[in-house]
């Protein structure tokens, strides 16, 4: 199993503290062919993302592709205006802000590849087995734990955990896997979404004086109905059985624990450097990619005697079969779990940012949100940014939202919110959560399967914005709330 991201990663959204899209274009493109052609070029490689299971081609080919066309096409254009400098410090910056996503999130897979070698995922799908929870209750309790520990996770992050419990509990029943995933997602959305920590856009928001810390615990109940209402009417479908019963004990291999007190320690180190010292997150992360390294050397290096004083053990009781285990016993290597990561989430990650980069550098994003709040009520053109970012990403959404500074309430702003959070739930590509878990659970969670539950992941969507106008309506001004 390919495992990526997972286990209470604090703050992986920080790494955006400076977003990729603050190059501000000194050419307006957007009424250009160079514009409209580049505009075409994501949308059909966003088609054929959306068609990957049908298709059978992995997501991250044709949006690196569309990311080199755009930035080729914003190139040549810059160039023939002597401009050529202002195109290379644009992609300079978005691949700068890329390259800290990319690093922290190849620590975070190779601890939890790690994690997976050492057997601790198989011994939590033994435990919850024993305990002899039900398909639904499972379905339940992956769902709640996303949604409470994302506002101290990400996202991110804890959907991946997530769905790394449910793929080993579930182990080949697709159906179950698919439907668990797209709960896990929207339950991971919606529960960042009242934490500074839980979102990438919350982390901006907050960063950019919009709303203090404490003041987003305003959006948890709005929030908490955004979860409950697809879940409840998921739940409905999934039979009331129980997973087959594992024929084997799990023995947890040496140093699992150990492993995962390193991981909350990396995290804490990458959280220290951010508020502590301002400081990008990624150099804790790669710090803790040293603990790794270091707790792997001193695996390798306590190995013989461990298998020694095990083999003793395993004669005295007569145990054959543990005797076996250990004689294939294999010395810890950390760069071969980080050879496990998944490659073709990090380059889709690539190229989706790189793509939007591009788009946001030739005035598109913009555009967009200028017309949205000179033309609209702020109310309704939160509510469509919130669905636009299913499809172009929430970062670039409220990036350049924040960089029009719009007259808005404070209810406004906690909308916006609220809406950029849990709007990537609408369909599998437009959230972190969701791209991520296309790749960990391949065959399993795809864009179709969770397209499946649009409607009801509309409904809470929906309601979520009622209970938050309602709840919070002395946040917004006389004007704000129509």
């Amino acid at each position: 199993m390919k495992i990526a991201v997972g286990i209470l990663a604090l703050l992986s959204a920080v790494l955006f503290s400076t977003p990729a899209y603050a190059a501000v274009p000194e050419l307006d493109m957007t009424n250009t062919t160079i514009g409209f052609f580049a505009l075409g070029i994501f949308i059909l490689a966003y088609i054929l993302v959306m068609g990957e299971e049908k298709l059978h081609m992995r997501k991250s080919k044709p949006v690196l592709v569309a990311a080199g066309v755009i930035w080729i096409l914003i190139g040549w254009v810059y160039t023939q205006q002597g401009m050529q400098d202002s195109a290379e410090h644009a992609f300079r910056q978005t691949l700068l802000e890329f390259s800290e996503l990319m690093l922290f999130l190849l620590v975070a897979m190779t601890y939890i590849n790690a994690l997976e070698e050492r057997r601790l995922f198989d011994g939590l799908r033994s435990w919850l087995i024993r305990k002899g929870f039900s398909y639904r209750s499972l379905f339940w309790i992956t769902g709640v734990l996303s949604f409470v520990i994302s506002p101290i996770a990400d996202n991110l992050t804890t959907a991946l955990l997530m769905c790394a419990v449910v793929m080993k509990v579930a182990e080949g029943d697709k159906k179950f896997i698919g439907i668990c995933c797209v709960n896990i997602v929207v339950a991971a959305n919606a529960g960042g979404a009242f934490s500074p920590f839980g979102d990438i856009t919350t982390l901006m928001v907050w960063q950019a004086g919009m709303v203090a810390a404490q003041e987003f615990l305003a959006l948890m109940v709005p929030a908490l109905v955004n979860f409950l209402i697809p879940a409840t009417i998921m739940s409905f479908f999934i039979e009331n059985r129980k997973p087959e019963a594992l024929s084997e004990s799990v023995e947890l291999k040496r140093g699992a624990f150990r492993i995962t007190a390193l991981f909350l320690l990396t995290i804490a180190t990458a959280v220290a450097c951010h508020t502590l010292l301002n400081l990008p997150p990624v150099l804790g992360m790669m710090m803790g990619l040293g603990y790794l390294q270091f707790f792997g050397y001193f695996l390798r290096m306590t190995l013989p005697g461990s298998l020694a004083r095990k083999k003793a053990m395993a004669e005295r009781v007569g145990d054959q079969k543990r005797l076996e285990r250990l004689g294939s016993v294999v010395p810890f290597d950390v760069f071969s779990r980080v050879s496990r990561a998944e490659w073709d989430t990090l380059l889709f990650f690539y190229g989706v940012v790189m793509c939007v980069g591009g788009l946001g550098f030739l005035g598109y994003l913009g555009l967009m949100s200028d017309f949205l709040y000179s033309e609209w009520n702020p109310t309704y053109a939160n509510v469509v940014l919130g669905m636009a970012s299913a499809v172009i990403d929430n970062i670039p959404v409220m990036f350049a939202v924040l960089t029009m500074q719009p007259e808005m309430s404070h209810g406004q702003w906690l909308l916006i919110t609220l809406t950029a959070g849990t709007g990537g739930s609408l369909l599998s590509v437009g959230s972190a959560a969701g791209v991520a878990l296309m790749g960990q659970a391949r065959g399993y969670y795809t864009f179709m399967t969770h397209l499946k539950w649009a409607p009801a992941i509309f409904l809470g969507y929906i309601a979520s914005i009622f209970v938050h106008l309602w709840l919070n309506a002395h946040t917004f001004d006389l004007y704000g709330i129509v």
